[in-house]
């Protein structure tokens, strides 16, 4: 039991799931509310559990571990599933695709993503790597009548597929030369050698780059904007957020943990994937026409800002990539719930050119948008502007001058597209009238307009959240 009490917060996602799952087969009609609302309480539920109980060891053997990084982490990911589930439900209705599965697989993807960040050997880390992966597939195909919603399930699969596969080998390579599969054993075998064998780094390599199609960062970023415009707009808003947050916790707790001595082997990896994701998210958002392209581009330069911060190592690169993140899921949870408000009589919209005049007919939403993607842009003084500023910091203070230089570049090129969307706007004559969007859409990306407003709201939300990080990051050394 006391075990079992370090996964309070999985063990509810499961017993719900499964509870669920009958309520939904057996409740008609009225039951895809009943299934919705008692998920969204179950992932508040996992948020909070690690912070509530306190549990922190390991269980299993060390398969499973609970500590201050795991309990942030989780929380974020549970907050912006609960927030994406919330505020999908009035699209779904409208698009008639209200189907009480979409809850169940939202659970079962954020009881793997817990699995993943609290993953302490190799088996459980791609347990729960898969159930999460399995869940995204079908979430992204969830539209069957569409061939877009196909098309993008199906690259979806083929491609997590063979990340599948590099990940598994990587892995095979790992436990062939360290002959365990415990994170904190395969560390106690590295540092025991004098000098690291060539099979362990090729092992490294390999589940980075499978790590890396987890998060789209280039050059296994193929997938990312075929499948964001073919999704359901409330499944790209999900995959936007939490699944890249679990992987780069993963990936955080690989580098710190047991490879933390082959810290010249993964730096360079990751710098090489940072420099082609900021690079190739950068100039490709650039021809975009369809916003939802744009910000899968985006989130592909996004990412490459993490990794600036993690390649810096040490607890200020996790901790600055912790408020990189922290600040992205704001805006990114923002900028979908507004995207969901872009509804004219005749359907949905998603080009950008659709949003000519927006100002002249629904000023608010102006705002919140131009607001968000100021944020985005990391223009000072807004929050993105400060999450940058600690993502890039340590990567400066630990002489990775000339990748912070390239990180800056990138954002000057990234402020052009993110403009270009303000300038449609506001200066654009009409194009289209909207329809007034529901209530809870206009609150959701209202909050995340004002978190990320600037230096007014700064204090209050940057100051005690930054305890928690500091606390999570120091938690992994």
């Amino acid at each position: 039991m006391e075990q079992l009490s370090l996964l309070t917060g999985e063990v509810v996602l499961a017993l719900s799931a499964v509870m669920l799952l009958l309520v939904g087969a057996f409740g008609g009609a009225r039951g895809v509310s009943i299934v919705r609302y008692v998920s969204i309480a179950a992932l508040v539920v996992f948020a909070f559990a690690g912070f509530i109980i306190n549990g922190q060891g390991e269980a299993f053997e060390g398969a499973f571990v609970n500590d201050d990084f795991s309990h942030y982490v989780k929380a974020l990911i549970g907050l912006t599933a609960a927030a994406t589930l919330w505020f999908s439900r009035n699209w779904f209705k409208s698009e008639k695709l209200d189907q009480f599965e979409y809850s169940i697989l939202m659970l079962f993807a954020v009881l793997g993503m817990g699995v993943m960040v609290s993953a302490g050997n190799l088996l459980s880390m791609y347990v729960g790597m898969e159930m999460q992966a399995l869940s995204l597939y079908v979430m992204a195909a969830f539209n069957r009548d569409s061939l877009r919603a196909s098309e993008a399930g199906l690259k979806y699969f083929v491609l997590g597929a063979l990340s599948s596969g590099m990940l598994l080998y990587g892995m095979s390579l790992v436990y062939g030369f360290t002959g365990t599969l415990s994170f904190a054993q395969i560390g106690a075998v590295i540092s025991s050698q004098d000098h690291m064998s060539a099979g362990i780094v090729a092992g490294l390599v390999f589940m980075l780059a499978g790590l890396a199609f987890k998060i789209s960062a280039a050059p296994f970023h193929m997938w990312t904007p075929d499948v964001y415009e073919g999704a359901p707009t409330p499944v790209t808003g999900f995959f936007a957020g939490a699944p890249k947050l679990a992987a780069l916790a993963l990936i955080t707790r690989l580098i710190t943990g047991p490879f933390a001595e082959a810290q010249q082997s993964w730096q360079q990896v990751l710098i090489v994937l940072a420099v082609m994701s900021m690079v190739i998210g950068a100039f490709g958002a650039l021809t975009q026409t369809n916003i939802k392209r744009l910000l899968a581009y985006s989130s592909i330069a996004n990412m490459g800002y993490a990794l600036v911060a993690l390649a810096a190592g040490g607890a200020s690169g996790v901790s600055g990539m912790l408020v990189f993140m922290s600040v992205y899921l704001v805006a990114i949870i923002g900028i979908f719930a507004a995207i969901l408000q872009m509804r004219t009589r005749e359907g949905a919209l998603e080009g950008i050119v659709d949003l000519a005049g927006l100002s002249k007919s629904n000023l608010p939403l102006s705002l919140i948008i131009t607001t968000l993607m100021f944020s985005l842009a990391g223009i000072p003084f807004f929050m993105g502007f400060f999450g940058k500023w600690f993502a890039f910091a340590p990567a400066f203070n630990s002489g990775l001058t000339w990748l912070v230089v390239i990180a800056l570049l990138s954002s000057v090129i990234g402020a052009f597209y993110y403009l270009r969307v303000i300038k449609v706007i506001w200066f654009d004559d009409q194009a289209h009238e909207f329809v007034k969007a529901p209530r809870e859409l206009a609150v959701l990306s209202s909050v995340s307009a004002l978190l990320l407003f600037p230096v007014l709201m700064m204090p209050f939300v940057l100051a005690p959240t930054r305890a928690l990080i500091e606390a999570a990051a120091n938690s992994l050394f």
